[in-house]
């Protein structure tokens, strides 16, 4: 999907899109001088809390605009991976102990979705240099861990439809039937897109599906709430949430559509 000649370097639809999400999360970041929900949550109490603030919203911009450029694709893709990575460990294991069992766990697969879609850009775009020397992050085999991790990430996002099943159902847009019906076919549905995911039967179609759920969610859901009004700054959250989450998937997805070996397997 790009010239060789040209200093853009776009791998797939997904990559831009995904790119274009951290760069409005840089941008955000930086206006609201706060953590967007990709990077929370980091104690208040932290006594130099500003300054991750700013350099989240730094990795986030700096990486984004860097996805998109050959020159700078596969260092932005292993910067972001790497931050991807360290900052759960940093704060949201620690939030396992603390919040609730289902609060904590969508808060581990929202960051292991993303440190997904990051490590199969890193492997797309890495370099001769990385497969050289950073071959134990970089090669074919890695794509399927990231899937892993993408596919185990939707467990608890279809936990969390059962454990919060009436907040779930009444979200459900008022033009649809069968609320609970809703809540709980959404529910089931992202945990049998994990299954197929892990064991790879039917995997790519269940990553495809799950990328389409997230993004139906924004459609159905927040625009209709968008326009009835302002939203309060947990729903504001929670929208840029789905949308990053929704550019994650479609990273993952469009994964299973290069002919490699680690797709011949699947």
């Amino acid at each position: 999907m790009h010239s060789r000649g040209s200093a853009i370097h776009i791998a797939s639809v997904g990559h831009v899109v995904f790119a274009a999400v951290m760069i409005f999360l840089g941008i955000q970041g930086w206006i609201k001088g706060d953590f967007t929900t990709v990077w929370q949550p980091v104690p208040k109490s932290l006594p130099v809390r500003q300054g991750f603030v700013y350099l989240s919203a730094s990795i986030s911009l700096a990486c984004g605009i860097g996805l998109l450029w050959r020159r700078t694709a596969a260092l932005a893709a292993r910067v972001l991976l790497v931050a991807l990575v360290l900052w759960p460990l940093l704060w949201r294991v620690r939030a396992l102990f603390l919040a609730t069992l289902v609060d904590s766990t969508w808060n581990l697969g929202s960051a292991m979705a993303m440190i997904a879609a990051a490590w199969v850009l890193y492997v797309t775009l890495a370099t001769n240099s990385d497969r050289q020397h950073l071959g134990f992050a970089s090669g074919d085999k890695h794509v399927r861990i990231a899937r892993a991790l993408y596919g185990v990430a939707l467990i608890p996002f279809g936990y969390a439809h059962f454990a919060y099943l009436k907040h779930t159902a009444d979200m459900v847009p008022d033009w649809l039937p069968w609320h609970f019906g809703w809540a709980v076919f959404t529910g089931i549905t992202f945990i049998a897109a994990s299954l197929a995911i892990l064991t790879g039967r039917f995997a790519r179609q269940a990553a495809a599906l799950s990328t389409l759920q997230m993004g139906l969610f924004g459609l159905l859901v927040w625009i209709p709430l968008m326009a009835a009004g302002p939203l309060s700054a947990f729903q504001q959250g929670e929208v840029v949430t789905t949308v990053a989450l929704t550019a994650a998937g479609w990273v993952v997805t469009d994964s299973y559509r290069a002919v490699t070996p680690a797709n011949l397997k699947q």
